[in-house]
């Protein structure tokens, strides 16, 4: 997985021990709204996998008015399921997608076509052939772990069991799945369309979209070249044809098609005489960017060794007009070559056998490996199910049904939502190059810290000069270059003693964060915090608006700033904010993504204006016990604790830069939060530098403050939480307020009993253990929970890990485990530092 990287805000105290379906458009009476609204018209573009499933899963909610249009012959209308291999392995670093997965094995085992099933559950094998493979299998197999996946690290041997015609003595090692095998996605296909049709649901095939209708910005019927379709609700699942349904629509849709190499062996005779289609596990060899699998008494091999091949979805010929289907492009036989090689290699039998035949089949990437789900922001009611390979495809349809019937999907898909993407992320020349990137690192060991090595620099604050003379390590989120340490404090971390990191923990660390969060603790220091997405919200029904849309009291004076939750209608978090009120009626919200100003767009009635101010603007973080000597000098304005108290904010200036001042810590230091233009952003950098000179400042990165902000106990939304948690269950009850009137998701927080699960923070024991999140987490001997953040916490001298558990006492043991081996840790009482908040309120 590879998920979009965002700063996140988190909860700003210490914390203690889509809307429903819009209705067709209005008809002449009161009936036919009625009936409008139960049983609204939908088009799913495509009868692929996704589209097939989108359709069985609609039906089965009762949503029957449901027309899916294919341009080609239906059950196999030559698009990428028409060729697809069936490769089902659940376990992902992705929770989404394994949960996707999950859901596929689950329902198209349960599914027939022609009496045959329509999932063969042989398992599958992932191989080492290196060390550092070796290494990421035991990872996975904790990711599997954390998710649910039965899975094993077995050794050479048993690897040669499972496939026999293995050449053992290159195998070092092996990751076991029982449960996942192959999907055969034409019979789920017909499998699911016979399910929907008989639930009233109609498939047409040989019916071209040439466009989409809208009015007053709602989708209003699908043309094709057999008439037009009216509809409510329009549902791309067009697969690579993604983009060209898209611009119908005047919707962006950023994703790449791309050819992969795919091989049949001659007949075996090591395989001579199989009845069955496959009997032995799905082979990955992921070493050489290699899969294998049975086809009776042939092997079939995927290969994403070549060089990338992008295919524009705008020349992709009909399916009449192309030589075999539409996704399936002449093989190249050099581009093959070595990988035909490196089977030989692994598999012995292969030694006398050739490539019988071959083909490039087309299919989608996105900049960040993820699908695309969602309803548009640019026309209500169309809706993609894009990107979506035959592994996630149940799961997928089953989200976006949830979300269409429902408002939400059951499973938390931030990571797939259609508008995560930044502006500039969306660019074709961005769309492409990391599209192709994605492809190349399919099989790659990734780092979860691991940056997107181009387009580099794309987005930079304007502090970026400074921070390079200062030696900045950057790392990359959302677009923006963002410094996790900087080498001009080297000689700080000369008397910082760190334990010494294992090779995978440490990448992309550098002991100079210990000494960055040691000088915040003890001095002061400037973090850039420019990334962290800022909206303002004004007019006259800003603040009704925002006390029905957030959880906590906003009905303060102008200077109050709120933390405060978005929740969904089931109390799930949506998104955590810092609301400060800057007048009557104009207010700055601190954000997590693109999709948190969709979702108040999408609410906001006419007379509230909401527009994101994050590229125009910039953010420095000034923080330390000497953080009020520093800034105090600068103003005329009172920076005491009295005249400027905690969780407040003012328009004041520094030196020859006007700021917007808010006494805010995300470190749990005296400090503030430093706003202005970003013309300006230059000369706030230099003013702050040159103030703090005398008192020690440092520039300070990402890394440091994500241990400072651990010890704390400080959330990040998006990886400690997410919509599929309650503020209670979170540990964020303390920003719910129910006397304050209804707000959404107040009924649902209402009918919630005790949580069953709990934010919990643990301690390693020992001070060199260190985890850096989604480990499992074990209670006697048994998964029961799995890590979000975790961080060395400095100060502590232990590292932090907060994990979604049952309840458990303060003091329980539990062990984590890291690449295998099971680490000790203990419950512990948060917030883990200065529990009375007697540094930030000084």
């Amino acid at each position: 997985m590879s998920s979009t990287s965002r700063t996140s805000r988190s909860s700003a105290h210490a914390p203690p021990p889509a809307p429903a379906p819009a209705p067709a458009p209005a008809p002449t009476h009161a009936r036919a709204r009625a009936q409008a609204r139960a049983a609204p018209r939908v088009v799913v573009i495509g009868a692929g996998i996704v589209g097939c499933s989108l359709a069985d899963e609609l039906t089965a909610r009762g949503w029957t008015d449901v027309t899916v249009l294919e341009q080609g012959p239906l059950p196999a209308p030559g698009g990428s399921t028409s060729h697809a291999p069936g490769l089902v392995f659940q376990t992902n670093p992705s929770k989404t997608l394994t949960e996707f997965a999950a859901y596929t094995v689950q329902k198209f085992g349960a599914l027939e076509a022609d009496g045959l099933p329509c999932f063969d559950r042989v398992g599958g094998l992932e191989l080492a052939t290196t060390e550092e493979r070796l290494a990421d299998l035991h990872r996975r197999a904790g990711l599997a772990a954390s998710w649910g996946v039965r899975g094993e690290v077995v050794p050479a041997s048993r690897c040669k069991e499972l496939w026999p015609l293995l050449d053992e003595s290159k195998v070092l090692g092996g990751f076991h799945t029982p449960d996942d095998g192959l999907a055969r996605a034409v019979p789920a296909c017909r499998a699911q369309i016979a399910r929907a049709e008989r639930r009233g649901a109609r498939f047409l095939d040989r019916h071209t979209v040439t466009g989409i209708e809208r009015e007053n910005g709602r989708v209003t019927a699908v043309v094709t070249d057999r008439g037009a379709f009216p509809a409510d609700h329009v549902v791309s699942a067009a697969g690579f044809w993604g983009p060209v349904i898209g611009r119908m629509a005047g919707v962006d849709v950023p994703l790449l098609p791309l050819a992969h190499q795919y091989a049949r062996t001659r007949p075996l005779p090591a395989l001579a005489g199989a009845r069955a289609e496959a009997t032995r596990p799905i082979l990955r060899f992921q070493d050489r960017d290699l899969y294998v699998r049975e086809h009776a008494d042939r092997l079939g091999i995927g290969s994403y060794a070549h060089r990338p091949m992008p295919v524009d979805p705008f020349t992709v010929p009909a399916y009449d007009e192309a030589p075999v289907m539409p996704s399936s492009y002449p093989f190249t036989p050099d581009d093959f070559a070595p990988s035909w090689a490196d089977c030989r290699w692994l598999l012995p039998a292969l030694a006398d056998s050739e490539v019988e035949e071959g083909f490039n089949g087309v299919f989608s990437f996105t900049p960040d490996g993820m699908p695309l789900l969602g309803e548009s922001r640019a026309l209500r009611g169309f809706w993609l199910a894009e990107a979506v390979w035959v592994t996630h495809a149940a799961g997928a349809a089953k989200a976006v049904a949830e979300w269409m019937v429902d408002g939400r999907p059951a499973t938390d898909v931030h990571e797939c939502d259609l508008g995560r993407f930044e502006a500039a992320q969306r660019s074709p020349a961005y769309v492409a190059e990391r599209g192709a990137r994605q492809f190349v690192e399919v099989y790659d060991v990734v780092h979860p810290l691991q940056p997107v090595e181009q387009p580099r620099p794309l987005r930079v604050s304007p502090f970026h000069a400074r921070q390079r003379e200062l030696g900045a390590y950057f790392l990359e989120g959302g677009g923006w270059e963002r410094p996790h340490w900087y080498e001009a404090n080297a000689p700080l971390a000369e008397g910082v003693r760190v334990p010494q990191r294992d090779a995978w923990s440490a990448r992309y660390w550098s002991p100079i964060a210990a000494a960055e969060a040691r000088a915040t603790r003890e001095r002061v220091a400037l973090y850039d915090m420019t990334p962290l997405r800022r909206l303002e919200v004004s007019g006259p029904g800003a603040l009704a608006f925002l006390q029905r849309m957030t959880t906590n009291n906003l009905a303060r004076k102008p200077g109050a700033v709120t933390y405060t939750l978005l929740l969904d209608e089931t109390g799930g978090i949506r998104s955590d904010l810092t609301v400060a009120r800057l007048a009557e009626d104009r207010f700055q919200i601190g954000a997590n993504s693109p999709a948190d100003e969709v979702w108040l767009l999408r609410h906001a009635p006419g007379d509230v204006h909401i527009r994101d101010v994050t590229s125009g603007t910039c953010c420095i973080g000034v923080w330390g016990p000497f953080a009020r000597e520093l800034v105090q000098p600068l103003t005329r304005d009172d920076f005491s604790h009295r005249g400027f108290g905690y969780f407040r904010v003012k328009r004041t200036y520094l030196g020859l830069v006007p700021v917007t001042a808010m006494r805010l810590s995300y470190v749990g230091e005296l400090g503030w939060e430093l706003y202005t233009s970003a013309d300006l952003g230059l000369r706030l950098w230099d003013t702050l530098w040159e103030a703090g000179r005398k008192h020690g400042v440092i520039a300070a990165g990402r890394s440091a403050f994500n241990s400072l902000r651990l010890e704390k106990g400080y959330r990040a939304w998006g990886v400690d939480m997410t919509d599929e948690h309650t503020p209670y269950e979170a540990g964020l009850g303390f920003a719910v307020r129910m006397d304050k009137g209804d707000f959404v998701g107040r009924q649902a927080l209402e009918r919630a009993g005790e949580p069953r699960r709990r934010l919990t923070a643990l301690l390693l024991d020992d001070p060199a253990a260190v985890v850096l999140g989604k480990e499992p987490v074990y209670v006697d001997g048994t998964p029961a929970g799995y890590v979000t953040s975790a961080a060395y916490g400095y100060t502590l001298g232990r590292c932090v890990a907060y994990a979604w558990l049952p309840p458990l006492a303060t003091g329980t043991a539990v062990h984590v485990e890291y690449i295998g081996q099971k680490v000790p840790a203990t419950v512990a009482d948060e917030p883990l530092f200065d529990p009375e908040m007697s540094r930030i309120r000084r």
